[in-house]
């Protein structure tokens, strides 16, 4: 079966450094998942937004 160059050297790195997986998942949490919020902290928010202009250019 044909594993592409890319694959061999991301299986290969995996195995020499098996840190690499948590290290992959922490640097996820950080960037993109986000902590569930709670339903009065999502009330505070929404009770901080200011109001958009229809247009806001329009002077």
């Amino acid at each position: 079966m044909y594993e592409s160059e890319h694959t061999l050297f991301m299986r290969e790195l995996f195995a020499k450094q098996p840190q690499l997986a948590d290290d992959q998942q922490r640097g996820r949490a950080i960037w993109w998942d986000r902590p569930a919020q709670n339903p009065e902290a999502r009330r505070r928010i929404a009770a901080a937004r200011i109001k958009q202009k229809a247009y806001p250019y329009q002077v």
